[in-house]
C-alpha cells in the first residue's frame, strides 16, 4: 500500500496510503478507548444503584481511570487533527496553480478561509469515517 493514494474526499485531495492506515489506527485506538468506557461506565451505573460502600469505594478508582481515557481520547484526535492538517497542508503546497482556492497563484484571505473550511469539513469526515 505504501505510496498509494486515497482520492475519495470529494474535492480530488490525494492523501498517501500511510497518512490514512496512520489515521486508521488511531480511530481504532479511539474506538477501544470509548469501549472500555462504555464498560467502565455500565459498571459505575451498577455501583452506585447497589449502594454498597465498597461498590461505591471502588467507583473511585473506575472514575479515575475513565477521566484518563477521556485524556487519551481527546489527546488522540488533537494528534489526528494536527497530522490532518499536516497532510493537507503538504498536499496543497505541491498545487501551484492555487487549483479550487484561487487563479494563477493569486490568493486572497478568503481563498485561504475557504481552505481552512475545506480543511475542517474533510477533518470531520474521516473522524466521522
Amino acid at each position: 500500500m505504501e505510496g498509494d493514494t486515497f482520492s475519495g474526499l470529494g474535492n480530488g485531495t490525494q492523501m498517501d496510503g500511510k497518512v490514512l492506515q496512520s489515521f486508521q489506527k488511531s480511530f481504532v485506538q479511539v474506538q477501544n478507548i470509548l469501549d472500555q468506557n462504555r464498560l467502565l461506565i455500565n459498571e459505575i451505573n451498577q455501583n452506585h444503584e447497589s449502594k454498597v460502600p465498597d461498590n461505591l469505594s471502588r467507583n473511585v478508582g473506575l472514575i479515575r481511570e475513565l477521566n484518563n481515557n477521556i485524556r487519551r481520547v481527546v489527546d488522540l484526535y488533537a494528534d489526528l487533527s494536527t497530522s490532518f492538517t499536516k497532510s493537507m497542508d503538504a498536499s496543497s503546497e505541491g498545487d501551484s496553480s492555487g487549483g479550487a482556492y484561487g487563479k494563477a497563484g493569486h490568493k486572497s484571505d478568503l481563498d485561504e478561509e475557504e481552505k481552512g473550511q475545506d480543511r475542517w469539513m474533510m477533518g470531520f469526515f474521516l473522524l466521522a469515517w
